[in-house]
C-alpha cells in the first residue's frame, strides 16, 4: 500500500488566484441564476424596470466574466501540462467552448430585441456558463 501524502496548505499566490477565479464564477454565473428568479418580480415594477436592472447587472457580470477569463489563463499556466492526461485535455478544450459559448450568448442576448431571441440567448449563455463551471471543478481534481 502506498503512503498517502498529507495535505498541505496552498501558497498565497495559489489561494489568491484561485479564490478570484472562484469569486468571478460566483457572480457570473450565480448571477445569471438569481437574476433569473428575479426578473418575474422585476417585470412587476413596470417601465423599464427590467432594463435598467438589467443594465444594473451588466455592469457586474461583465467584469466578473473578464476576470474569469483572466484567472482561467493564469490558471492555465500554473499547471505542469507535462502531467496532465488526454482526458483532462479534452476536459480543457470542452470548458473553454463552453467559456466563450457562455460569453457569446450572454453578449447576444444583450443585444436581442426580441423576447424570444433574447430568452433563447440567455438560455444558451447561462447553459454554457454552468457546463463551465462544472467541468472547472472536474478539471481542479
Amino acid at each position: 500500500m502506498v503512503a498517502a501524502s498529507a495535505p498541505q496548505l496552498a501558497g498565497w499566490l495559489n489561494v489568491t488566484r484561485l479564490s478570484l477565479h472562484v469569486l468571478a464564477a460566483s457572480v457570473w454565473v450565480g448571477g445569471q441564476l438569481v437574476l433569473a428568479g428575479l426578473v418575474p418580480t422585476i417585470r412587476g415594477f413596470g417601465g423599464d424596470a427590467t432594463h435598467r436592472v438589467a443594465v444594473a447587472f451588466g455592469r457586474l457580470t461583465w467584469p466578473a466574466y473578464w476576470l474569469l477569463i483572466a484567472t482561467g489563463i493564469w490558471n492555465y499556466l500554473a499547471i505542469d501540462h507535462a502531467a496532465a492526461t488526454t482526458s483532462w485535455n479534452v476536459a480543457f478544450a470542452v470548458k473553454m467552448i463552453c467559456v466563450v459559448v457562455a460569453g457569446v450568448g450572454s453578449f447576444l442576448h444583450t443585444r436581442a430585441t426580441s423576447p424570444r431571441a433574447r430568452g433563447a440567448w440567455a438560455g444558451l449563455g447561462t447553459l454554457g456558463a454552468i457546463l463551465a463551471l462544472i467541468l472547472g471543478v472536474a478539471l481542479a481534481g
